[in-house]
This record gives C-alpha cells, sequence and structure tokens, in this order.
C-alpha cells in the first residue's frame, strides 16, 4: 500500500502526539507502518525554555519514490520541513498548516539545538487500507 487510493480506505483515525526534542537532529519520531497513509494536518514547535532560543530541525526520510503519477525522478531521501530554524524562547511556530503526507516505510525525523528545549506536536490521520 505504498500509495493507496484514499477514497477506498477502509478507516480514518484522528490522533495526535507530542515529543520533547533532545538535542540529536537525526532522532526517529514516527515511522509510518505497512498499509497505512499518514496525513499530517498541522504541526507546531513550542520553545520552553523562558530565557533563551534553541534551533528545530523536522525532516522526512522518504522511502518511496513514487507516485500515482509516476516516478519521481531523482527523488530525495531527506525532504526538510524546517532546518536549523531558531524559536525564541517561550514562542511557538506553525511549521505546517498544510496537509503532508507520510507513505509506508516513510519516517519523521527532528531535534532540537538544546535537550528538553522545544516540543513538538502533529495532528494527523491515519488512513488504512488493509
Amino acid at each position: 500500500m505504498a500509495n493507496p487510493n484514499i477514497v477506498a480506505v477502509s478507516s480514518i483515525y484522528g490522533e495526535s502526539v507530542g515529543w520533547n526534542l533532545t538535542a540529536t537532529t537525526t532522532t526517529t519520531l514516527f515511522t509510518v507502518a505497512a498499509d497505512k497513509l499518514i496525513k499530517i494536518n498541522r504541526m507546531t514547535v513550542a520553545n520552553v525554555d523562558t530565557s533563551a532560543a534553541a534551533d528545530v530541525t523536522v525532516y522526512i526520510d522518504a522511502g518511496a519514490t513514487t507516485s500515482a503519477g509516476g516516478t519521481v525522478a531523482s527523488g530525495a531521501s531527506d525532504v526538510y520541513l524546517a532546518k536549523v530554524v531558531s524559536i525564541p524562547a517561550n514562542a511557538t511556530l506553525v511549521l505546517s498548516d498544510t496537509p503532508i503526507y507520510l507513505r509506508e516505510t516513510d519516517v519523521l525525523k527532528g531535534g532540537a539545538s538544546a535537550a528538553s528545549d522545544l516540543d513538538l506536536f502533529i495532528s494527523y490521520e491515519v488512513l488504512d487500507d488493509a
């Protein structure tokens, strides 16, 4: 089910999840399971430190290089949604409020410049055609 027809899915579940980011920017946050398609609706990051800015990095390690429309020429395996973006102390940034689709085996990765300073939160839907 690398790229399902979303009209024919057997279920759609709305979910949300959050992480307190570590200082390792390559940390695996979310891996899409087999027979699933994840539609990220919104992604925000909040700096919970009261005095210092911190940088966020979030990217998708994409497993698939084909789509319903054809083969993606030279598709990049790492696609950054945010790369070393500074978040001021006590501030929140919307990283995305437009849909992002993750297919099976895609991995959401990221981290912060300072451990425990940034909270990443996503709301998403799990589409299942199994």
